[in-house]
């Protein structure tokens, strides 16, 4: 232990006499032969900052108000107003062997692909239904598809 505090102190020392040399003093050389106080005084004179010119800032511009908006017409007895479309109709679904298409379609963007086919298996067996698209659309199905939950009290249909 004293032997690598001998070394440590060692290593101290000189990076210290290399760092901060006990002769720099000596080796400024100075130039006593021109001395130029007019230059360094002009050097050393600094001027004054500009001054600068504070404006106000300017008002905001003033918030247009919002459209009013004018009473919906009625329409004549005999026309009927444009209807919404129509919701996608479910693909039905007689046996456990049409739900495989149908399961397939809405877990094809899944993460685990095993486990929500299993589900959707599972639901589609019960529910007699699977929802359109990949996600989502759970209210097609009706109350026995948005309802199902696990052991977990989590929603097991995908």
């Amino acid at each position: 232990m004293a032997s690598k505090s001998i070394l440590l102190l060692g290593i101290f020392l000189m990076v210290a006499t290399k760092v901060f040399p006990y002769n720099e003093d000596l080796k400024i050389v100075v130039n006593n032969a021109n001395p130029s106080v007019a230059s360094v005084a002009a050097q050393l004179v600094k001027q004054p900052p500009s001054l600068v010119v504070i404006t106000a800032p300017t008002p905001p511009s003033p918030v247009d108000a919002p459209p009013i908006a004018e009473a919906p017409t009625q329409t004549p007895l005999g026309q009927s107003p444009e209807s919404a479309p129509a919701p996608l109709a479910t693909p039905v679904v007689k046996s456990w062997e049409d739900c495989i298409p149908l399961c397939y379609v809405r877990c094809k963007l899944h993460l685990r692909k095993v486990e929500c086919m299993t589900q959707c298996m599972t639901c589609c067996d019960r529910c007699q239904c699977v929802p359109p698209g990949t996600y989502g659309n759970r209210e097609k199905c009706g109350k026995c598809y948005t309802d199902m939950r696990t052991f977990l009290d989590e929603i097991m249909c995908p």
